[in-house]
């Protein structure tokens, strides 16, 4: 059996830390004669060492440059190689270092209690050259094994992440020439466009809403009117009010909107044919085109709604003069006959209310 006093070199070859240099061997033992027998087999056999006579400066060496693995001694002052262990564990820069405890204890309790705190292996002092250089050696494939698999699940991450951010773009870059089309056709503009997605995306944040439903809102929430397209000129730019027939027409853009959007994959057009359809239902059941009422509307028509609503009001129109600001927020909040407080969804409402101001500042800074 090799003794650690042979220090002759045994042939093999040896794992190298992810940088390409040979893999770093902390060796923790307050003895020091321990320590400089185990760091002169372990250079022997290729490796870099480096040496803590105690816990606390063991702890301090693998903050400052986190080695490849831990030879840790048991019984130490001060701190024992238990809390060590546990320490380095605990660290997310170190938890991932193998450990192995070299001690003179070999009873069942302390293995339970060296496995507990996060140790890999066992060596038994006297250490056997031999045995050493085995666990040492395997332990540091398994981590360069792991680490491999790590940095790989990185690359895939920011691959997917990329891919991701790609088809986003692609589908948003969709959706900006589609509502650009739409505009082309409508009396509105490519502000009030803009303004439809930061109303929406801010009253979905105000409601509690999480950041996915929020973004897809600042996206899909401009294709609200998409169907328009399909509305004659002659109806959709009357400069003066629809008759019966021509109201019934100009209520079916958001059936077409829906139907355009239908086949749309992504969750962004998905959920703007959702608004399409449904951004002209009403709270109390008088809205169009399937007169839903309450939450039977999804939460996106019914913020789509209100917003909506606010915009046209403060804008100006072929058939109407904008409203101020106050006079749209008592219209909303008290009704004029035509639109009244029971259109809207009550929670819908009550956090417009609380962000009055923020719409305010959303219309005047994209101004027309």
């Amino acid at each position: 059996m090799n003794s650690l006093d042979d220090v002759s070199s045994i042939p093999g070859d040896q794992p190298e830390s992810p940088a390409g240099k040979p893999a770093c061997v902390l060796i923790v033992d307050d003895d020091e004669r321990n320590r400089k027998l185990l760091g002169t087999v372990l250079r022997a056999e290729g490796y870099a060492t480096v040496e803590a006579a105690g816990g606390r400066e063991a702890l301090a060496l693998a903050q400052s440059a986190p080695p490849d693995i831990v030879l840790l001694d048991v019984m130490m002052p001060e701190m024992d190689g238990y809390e060590v262990a546990r320490r380095l564990k605990a660290d997310p820069a170190t938890a991932s270092v193998p450990i192995v405890m070299v001690t003179a204890l070999d009873d069942r309790e302390s293995r339970l209690r060296g496995l507990e705190a996060g140790a890999e292996e066992f060596v038994t002092k006297p250490a056997d050259r031999t045995e050493l250089r085995v666990r040492v050696r395997n332990l540091l494939r398994l981590k360069e094994y792991s680490d491999f698999l790590a940095n790989h699940n990185r690359i895939l991450d920011a691959q997917v992440q990329k891919r991701t951010q790609e088809l986003r773009d692609s589908y948003r870059e969709v959706i900006f020439t589609m509502t650009t089309a739409a505009e082309f056709k409508d009396e509105e503009t490519g502000a009030h466009v803009q303004r439809i997605s930061y109303y929406t995306s801010l009253l979905a944040r105000t409601l509690g809403m999480g950041s996915e439903f929020t973004d897809l809102m600042f996206y899909a929430s401009p294709m609200h009117d998409i169907g328009k397209i399909g509305i004659p000129d002659r109806i959709l730019l009357k400069q003066g009010s629809l008759t019966a027939d021509e109201w019934t027409i100009m209520q079916t853009h958001s059936a077409l909107g829906a139907k355009i959007l239908a086949r749309g994959h992504s969750p962004y057009v998905k959920l703007g044919a959702e608004i399409a359809l449904s951004h002209h239902e009403r709270w109390d059941g008088s809205g169009y085109p399937s007169g839903l009422k309450g939450e039977a509307i999804p939460l996106s028509g019914r913020i789509m709604n209100i917003c909506d609503q606010y915009d046209a009001l403060r804008s100006q129109r072929p058939y109407k003069a904008p409203f101020t600001h106050a006079r749209t927020i008592e219209i909303i909040t008290r009704g004029d006959g035509r639109t009244l407080p029971d259109h809207f969804d009550p929670e819908v409402l009550a956090a417009f209310i609380r962000c009055t101001d923020d719409f305010a500042d959303i219309f005047n800074s994209h101004a027309d």
